[in-house]
């Protein structure tokens, strides 16, 4: 058991016989009144996000997760398939469990969060930062690059970002997941 003091980004929290995980949390003390905590909660099994407020000093029933290392292998029609680092296990994840399932590559390294009670698979956490090939962007034209002007790009595997215009076709760039923006480009 653990109160509303204990709430932050990524606990995860049962509520009404389901599991949710803390996004996003704010502690309010108004100048007139009880203080509370409001929070956006998302659902493990539908991802579906909900606002709940607590009241202060709330007892509230968190749950036990584990984060395991498991490597990407292959994309199948069921999901993603997983490989545990140590013991060879290989498990299918739904491709919902992924947040952003566009930044996979074959061999890379994720986290699985684990409910540590029944074994069962709550969410696949990506690496914050990926190195990608652009497969396709428009030319910079010549003379934009006075500002900080942006363009799209298509990555491999379908995800797409805006890029500076220096970036072309075929340039490898580095991109934050959590945050779906070019970070760098990455020098050969």
């Amino acid at each position: 058991m653990a109160n509303t003091s204990d709430i932050r980004k990524g606990l995860c929290v049962e509520l009404s016989s389901d599991l949710y995980f803390v996004v996003d949390f704010q502690h309010v003390k108004p100048g007139k009144g009880n203080a509370f905590v409001r929070t956006k909660l998302r659902n493990v099994k539908n991802g579906r996000v909900l606002e709940h407020t607590f009241s202060a000093g709330h007892s509230i029933t968190t749950a036990r997760i584990e984060r395991r290392p498991y490597q990407f292998l292959y994309k199948e029609e069921s999901g993603y398939t997983m490989m545990h680092n140590q013991t060879y296990e290989q498990i299918t994840v739904p491709e919902f469990m992924i947040e952003r399932p566009e930044y996979i590559k074959d061999g890379m390294e994720v986290e699985l969060v684990v409910h540590a009670e029944n074994e069962t698979v709550l969410a696949c956490d990506l690496p914050q930062f990926v190195e990608l090939e652009i497969v396709y962007t428009e030319p910079g034209i010549k003379g934009d690059t006075a500002t900080s002007a942006f363009k799209p790009a298509d990555l491999e595997g379908g995800g797409r970002v805006m890029v500076p215009l220096f970036v072309h076709q075929g340039d490898k760039i580095k991109v934050d997941t959590r945050a779906n923006e070019y970070v760098e480009r990455v020098k050969k």
